[in-house]
């Protein structure tokens, strides 16, 4: 077990490593340091002296990856990518291009993610696993029919669709909930009951519909032609023997969504004016701060390594013949 949980971490800093590596090489591909000095300090017209102290303020001022006036190890460290994008594994994010602390900007808005996403990720595997069964209990029957007619038609209609149009319904002609907005506290759920909803709708249909096929599959398994012919109810049979057999897809697909969770959604925090980290990252890629966008990059890919291995992990519960891959 040991051995099964190391390799994986070894591949996940593998994967860090190059993901880091690659984001360095597309930012500066695209924007030398001298344009990002002068999106920052506003205008095309800028002399080189304010560009060139823009620069020395901001860490921009040394070369990108090696450092010729610099004499042994200060050749590789004293330069923009291993003050700006190496230090990212020590979870050192620095000042953003604006001159913000991006620690202390995270630090306050991974409450608001999490305070809307925690919801979605139970609601969504309660709600989606519960629905493909009951339409796998009923299969053939018009109520499976119809249940996959809806799945088609929500996974079909885009998310900018439920929110517009919850808004609408909910907060202008209904005035049931506020249009947008967050608070502390107990208010807060006031504000988080129309985004959750329309979260969980949004996603219901493609997990319901891939759930069910898994559910299916299972069904027509020996295994279950076995329980069956040794007299143990369909209840039983679906609840306790396919159920357990259809984890694992269900692990990895709920563990995708696992970064979600503390770096929010892009789309809804902005929509309902949530203070969270995923419209921080939209307004840092709005303000082309870069600083800010790589350091949310590295960390979504932080989360999404840490999330496939809890998957890892939770394979060898579900399936203790994983561990000897």
């Amino acid at each position: 077990m040991a051995a099964y949980i190391t390799r994986r971490i070894l591949y996940g800093i593998l994967i860090l490593i190059g993901v880091n590596i690659l984001t360095f090489v597309l930012f500066f591909a695209v924007n030398t340091p001298d344009d990002i000095a002068r999106l920052n300090i506003g205008g095309k017209r800028v002399t080189q002296e304010a560009i060139d102290s823009w620069k020395a303020q901001h860490g921009y001022d040394v070369p990108l990856v090696w450092n010729d006036t610099q004499p042994g190890t200060g050749r590789l460290t004293r330069t923009v990518f291993w003050q700006r994008s190496a230090s990212l594994f020590a979870f050192d994010f620095g000042m953003s291009d604006s001159g913000r602390d991006i620690h202390h900007e995270i630090a306050e808005r991974i409450g608001p993610s999490v305070a809307l996403q925690l919801p979605v990720f139970f609601l969504t595997i309660l709600v989606s696993v519960v629905f493909s069964l009951a339409v796998v209990f009923f299969r053939g029957t018009y109520l499976d029919f119809w249940g996959v007619v809806l799945c088609v038609v929500m996974l079909s209609i885009s998310a900018l669709f439920y929110i517009i149009a919850g808004q609408w319904l909910f907060s202008k002609m209904l005035r049931v909930v506020p249009i947008a907005g967050f608070a502390g506290g107990l208010g807060l759920i006031k504000f988080l009951v129309l985004p959750v909803l329309i979260s969980l709708i949004s996603r219901l249909g493609a997990d319901a519909r891939l759930y069910r096929a898994i559910f299916l599959e299972e069904m027509s398994r020996d295994y279950v032609r076995t329980a069956r012919a040794k007299g143990l109810t369909e209840q039983v049979v679906l609840f306790k023997h396919v159920l357990r057999n259809a984890l694992i897809p269900i692990i990895t697909n709920t563990f995708t969504v696992f970064p979600i969770l503390f770096l929010g959604s892009l789309v809804f925090e902005s929509f309902f004016g949530i203070p969270g980290l995923g419209s921080y990252t939209i307004e840092a890629i709005g303000a082309q701060d870069f600083a800010i966008v790589r350091t949310m990059v590295f960390l979504g890919t932080v989360l999404y390594v840490l999330g496939y291995i809890l998957a890892d992990i939770a394979y060898t519960v579900a399936d203790p013949r994983v561990r000897l891959a």
